[in-house]
């Protein structure tokens, strides 16, 4: 049996990707900044599931928040700070947290795992395609996006023979964030003639989790939205 650490998997793309490890079996840990809500999803996804409450943007308390889990064959890395943030009209706080959650975090998250990781285990971050398409309010978004490229890559070396790889999904029209906005601009410029959906994302997911040969790599998923 597999053991599946989700980090923010309490909500979004996070939770559907827990839900389908728990369904094929696996033992699977979700968290939260907030312990309580992580308990409450865990509950929910069923199967051999339970929440733990980490906060990535206190990355001196990471060590601590896992020290109960013991063994690791997949740690999908989703968590995230989505605050608007522009230069006209900056917010310190929240630009040092999204650096902070997302490049830090992360790496300390891989670093206090690694020496549980099982042989074959391996490593997804979650990025997004604002690394290479800002939008209004997405200065630290793109930029710590755009982060993981260095990332992925240094980690790869570093837990080498474990292997790390990034995923940056585009719009995901069937997402809690996304399934009530009509008509998102990315609609019309996606070859597909749709957003992608979560399916697709977890099984992106699943393959960069599974595959031996991929490593240090960066999988877009969004449609083609990017080639337009």
């Amino acid at each position: 049996m597999s053991t599946s650490i989700i980090v923010g998997g309490s909500n979004g793309l996070g939770r559907v990707i827990a839900q389908h490890f728990a369904d094929r079996g696996d033992t699977v840990v979700i968290t939260s900044r907030d312990k309580a809500r992580a308990e409450a999803v865990a509950a929910e996804i069923g199967g051999n599931t339970r929440g733990l409450g980490v906060d990535l943007s206190q990355p001196g308390s990471i060590a601590a928040a896992f020290g109960d889990v013991t063994e690791v064959d997949n740690l999908v890395i989703t968590a995230t700070s989505q605050t608007p943030n522009t230069l006209a009209e900056f917010d310190l706080d929240a630009a040092v947290t999204a650096l902070t959650i997302k490049l830090v975090g992360y790496a300390e998250t891989v670093r206090v795992l690694r020496d549980r990781f099982r042989p074959g285990a391996s490593v997804v971050l979650f990025g997004g395609v604002a690394k290479d398409r800002p939008y209004p309010g997405s200065t630290m978004v793109t930029t710590h996006n755009a982060g993981l490229s260095g990332l992925v890559k240094t980690l790869a070396v570093e837990i080498a023979p474990h292997r790390v790889n990034a995923l940056h999904s585009g719009i995901v029209g069937d997402s809690p964030k996304w399934r009530d906005v009509q008509n998102h601009p990315h609609l019309a410029r996606t070859p597909i003639g749709r957003l992608v959906t979560m399916a697709e994302i977890v099984d992106a997911t699943d393959f960069l989790l599974r595959n031996g040969g991929i490593n240090a790599q960066e999988l877009t998923v969004e449609g083609g939205v990017l080639a337009n």
